[in-house]
């Protein structure tokens, strides 16, 4: 399998598949395809897995995509950012906001992630329901706005805005705190609390929310009496 990711800001991932090979979307992810692909719908996983993803925004039921010869299939962003393709090792976990995944290859799992912590899922910007998804194999999330990495050591944290935080490893942990000082809360304009994430792992930062932009765009719109 070989891909290549096109379209700038409204990106798309362009896949091209050899005979057999197979991938995995929601469905209704596909945007378009060439070649002989033979497309089967079911609810991966079983009954609990599919309902699982329902909570997380996703659809209850998969695609499966399989290549019957050469062919090429694409998926595109629903949302101006960036597409992120992690390679997974058997076992390894990767979690991430809600409706952040595109497609994988197949034998990728996804489920539901509970945040533990109760702060965290109330006023941590992801909710208590986040997506997790498990390895073995190759996955394009989407990522709203522009997108930073840091790669945290042990120990290490960074301070972000709630909702800003779209991807991190599940060695990864993530809390929130509240702003210091009553000036900061009421003046600062950064709202009551931050979300903290402590690695060791990799952390994938957004930019621009759709909240966020949804929150921008209101002074804007023409409101009728």
């Amino acid at each position: 399998m070989r891909y290549s990711i096109e379209g700038g800001s409204l990106p798309a991932v362009i896949i091209q598949l050899d005979p057999g090979e197979k991938l995995l979307s929601e469905v209704g992810g596909r945007t378009w395809s060439r070649g002989p692909v033979l497309t089967e719908t079911k609810a991966e996983g079983g009954a609990g897995k599919a309902l699982g993803r329902m909570f997380m925004g996703e659809s209850l039921f998969m695609n499966t995509y399989t290549a019957q010869g050469p062919s090429e299939i694409v998926f595109s962003s629903s949302f101006p950012g960036r597409i992120i393709a992690r390679e997974l090792a058997p076992g390894q976990s990767i979690v991430c906001q809600k409706r952040a995944f595109l497609c994988a290859t197949y034998g990728v799992e996804l489920a539901v992630h509970f945040q533990k912590k109760l702060g965290a899922g109330l006023v941590g910007g992801e909710g208590f329901i986040m997506q997790r998804v498990t390895g073995p194999g190759l996955v394009f999330l989407e990522v709203d706005g522009f997108c930073q990495e840091y790669d945290l050591q042990p120990g290490e944290q960074i301070v972000c805005d709630t909702g800003v935080l779209a991807i991190m490893d599940a060695t990864c942990q993530m809390d929130v705190q509240m702003v210091k000082g009553v000036k900061n809360m009421l003046l600062g304009g950064e709202g009551l609390f931050d979300t903290v994430i402590t690695g060791p792992g990799k952390v994938h930062l957004q930019t621009m929310t759709i909240s966020k932009l949804a929150t921008q765009m209101i002074p804007y719109l023409p409101f009728k009496k």
